[in-house]
């Protein structure tokens, strides 16, 4: 058994040494054995568990979230202290002095009075700290592991601070009919290779007509997709109270009661407004 004080509150200290322990001579068989690689996906789902408190509004679970998050780097952070690379401290010190300097108009002498101010003074500081010496660097130093829409639209705005962009949202909506024809014309070919590259194509158009409408693509298809669920679920609610499976009805049959659901949920959104 490992010795530890207990307290009434515990503080980032605590923490730190709470996960040296399990990871130490006589801790825990399961934290000893973990990796960089086995747990990365952990990472990815305590922020999305965030995300999701935050859409909740959910104050308590936000907390209790972004602990566990907290717990991800502090986790991460042991391994490498074990490896001699480097603690927990280094990484405060880093994005301290890293915010700094990407702040010259609160910390120094720069003046920048609006965020578009703020925003174009960070990327200059960005490329420079980091050594990047063309906007095509910016690219690419994009993290291929973000999710593809995230990806993409974060992308299509560094390209957008080159020149490198539509001139309104008129003429990126407009270019989704033009890769739409180019799909059609793939599809009517039957070259799967090119009808993935044309509907990846038509992809990329939707998120940078997106991003020129000021609407976040990775969160408007989350929303369509929780949509497509609920609208989903009521329809097969409505075709169950008449005792049927609804894989035996015909697609069009299906498409009566799932007009049916929209309308009812339609109502009900109007009722709660």
């Amino acid at each position: 058994m490992v010795e530890y004080q207990q307290k009434d509150h515990y503080g980032i200290d605590d923490l730190i040494e709470v996960v040296r322990l399990l990871r130490g001579e006589g801790g825990c068989p399961w934290d000893m054995e973990q990796t960089h690689e086995s747990i990365k996906s952990d990472m990815i789902e305590e922020a999305c568990e965030v995300i999701e408190a935050i859409d909740l509004k959910d104050t308590a679970l936000l907390r209790e979230e972004l602990g566990d998050v907290l717990l991800q780097i502090v986790f991460h952070c042991s391994i490498e202290e074990d490896e001699k690379n480097f603690r927990f401290d280094d990484i405060c010190d880093e994005v301290t002095k890293k915010m700094i300097v990407r702040h010259p108009h609160v910390f120094g002498e720069v003046k920048a009075d609006t965020s578009e101010q703020v925003l174009k003074n960070w990327d200059a500081i960005k490329m420079q700290t980091k050594g990047q010496e063309t906007y095509a660097e910016t690219l690419t130093s994009v993290a291929k592991s973000l999710p593809a829409l995230m990806r993409a639209q974060k992308i299509g705005k560094r390209a957008m601070r080159a020149g490198m962009d539509f001139n309104c949202a008129e003429e990126a909506v407009a270019c989704i009919s033009r890769e739409k024809e180019e799909l059609d014309a793939a599809v009517a070919s039957g070259d799967m290779a090119n009808i993935e590259e044309e509907i990846g194509d038509i992809l990329f158009s939707v998120v940078n007509a997106a991003r020129h409408l000021g609407v976040d693509a990775e969160l408007a298809l989350k929303s369509a997709t929780d949509k497509f669920i609920k609208r989903f679920t009521l329809t097969e609610q409505l075709v169950r109270k008449e005792n049927i499976d609804m894989k035996t009805l015909p697609i069009e049959e299906l498409d009566k009661y799932w007009d049916n659901a929209k309308q009812i949920i339609k109502t009900e959104e109007n009722n709660n407004d």
